[in-house]
């Protein structure tokens, strides 16, 4: 049985212990190395090819660390400035201590410790420098995710506008707030929907009007969080499944959306065949009329009678005679 794979953060510790372990010990052994480093003999030589490529910005002559790998010992000739620590200019510093400001306030992350941690030592670094005044753009719904995040924390019920975008349908309903989470770099409110009676993920940036009440959020103890560690959208068996012929310059939405199966078509102009589930097929037809003619629909044939139809109606415009 294989010993599960380190966390990358550790990789990266030993990947910077080793370069002055081996800067002070030429043409070791690499076995002797792995010994001293607690690590196997496979993952050293692993964490040598890496540390190959590594180096400076630039990345070209004397930018990169130079090793030698002769059969069994490994020297490092350059370091590439790997050595010496990290020194940062004020506009750097401040960069720094800014974006640590910003993701330790993000909800959802869930190393906020280790990121105050962090932040702690780069103030003490920084020294005045860390309280000099700096201009921070925030995101525009910032305010409104603040008060929603703190009626989360309050325990309180929500009432609220929101804009579904599936159905382009504006909607009023109460809502019993469980969490605020960021996916894909935007913030969600779940909440158990009384007007759905289930658990829902809204867009912040899609509530448009909402009120604290005076009740207390009581979601039923049938309400779970949704994992949402692969995104906000599960495509399910029961819904609505789109078959495209998708053109080369619009191969991006198999990278953007969920996609069921994707295959090259016998077609000279090189178009993928493309199937992927939908939540609602009035968004699929919003989304297919704002590609254009790279993408054509073959399926089902309820999406192709309707945008034949918006198509025809946009066309008969055009003809009607100016008033």
């Amino acid at each position: 049985m294989t010993s599960p794979a380190k966390p990358s953060v550790d990789r990266l510790g030993r990947l910077l212990n080793l370069v002055p372990y081996l800067m002070a010990r030429p043409g070791i052994l690499v076995a002797e190395a792995a010994a001293d480093l607690g690590v196997s003999e496979r993952q050293l030589r692993e964490d040598l090819e890496l540390l190959w490529v590594c180096g400076l910005p630039g990345y070209g002559p004397g930018d990169l660390i130079d090793m030698a790998l002769d059969g069994d010992r490994v020297t490092i000739s350059h370091d590439a400035g790997i050595d010496r620590p990290l020194r940062l200019n004020q506009d750097e510093a401040l960069a720094l201590v800014v974006a640590l400001r910003m993701l330790a306030e993000t909800p959802g992350t869930g190393t906020r410790d280790v990121i105050e941690r962090a932040l702690a030592k780069i103030e003490n670094a920084a020294g005045d420098l860390a309280d000099a005044p700096v201009a921070v753009r925030m995101p525009a719904n910032a305010e409104k995710l603040d008060k929603i995040r703190a009626a989360v924390e309050a325990g309180h019920a929500l009432r609220m506008t929101y804009y579904t975008a599936a159905r382009d349908e504006t909607t009023e309903r109460v809502v019993d707030p469980m969490r605020v989470v960021m996916v894909d770099g935007r913030a969600y409110l779940e909440a158990w929907c009384r007007r759905a009676e289930a658990t829902r993920m809204f867009r912040v940036d899609r509530i448009d009007a909402f009120t604290e009440l005076d009740e207390p959020a009581a979601p039923p103890p049938t309400a779970e969080h949704q994992d949402v560690s692969t995104g906000v959208f599960k495509p399910t068996a029961d819904l609505p499944l789109m078959t495209l012929r998708v053109g080369r310059h619009s191969r991006w939405i198999t990278e953007y959306y969920p996609v069921e199966e994707v295959r090259p078509s016998a077609s000279p102009s090189g178009e993928w065949l493309v199937t992927m589930r939908v939540s609602d097929l009035g968004w699929a037809q919003r989304l297919l009329l704002g590609l254009g003619p790279d993408v054509t629909v073959v399926g089902p044939p309820e999406l192709l009678r309707r945008i034949r139809e918006q198509a025809t109606a946009a066309l008969d415009q055009y003809s009607a005679p100016a008033r």
